[in-house]
């Protein structure tokens, strides 16, 4: 799936049952493998470590997990509470 990173701020994710988790605000990138990683329902400037951690425990969902973007972006159920990656 190739979509431009710019088309997906601020679309809506919604799991593949329907139920919907929130709005894409920010896009973390894997840069030396040029690869995204995850999508936060919260923005991540201007916040605590443990602010930062708790988003991406609670309110993102890991790439991988995403199985459609076109005009929302499309999860796995399970993916809202996909944890962090080590």
């Amino acid at each position: 799936m190739v979509v431009k990173v710019s088309k997906i701020y601020g679309m809506d994710i919604y799991t593949d049952g329907g139920k919907f988790l929130g709005r894409v605000q920010e896009i973390l990138l894997d840069l030396e493998k040029g690869e995204v990683l995850r999508l936060t329902m919260e923005p991540l400037n201007s916040v605590s470590k443990d602010e930062a951690k708790r988003i991406l425990r609670d309110r993102s969902v890991l790439y991988k997990s995403v199985k459609s973007i076109e005009d929302v972006v499309v999860v796995s159920k399970g993916a809202a509470s996909a944890g962090l990656e080590s």
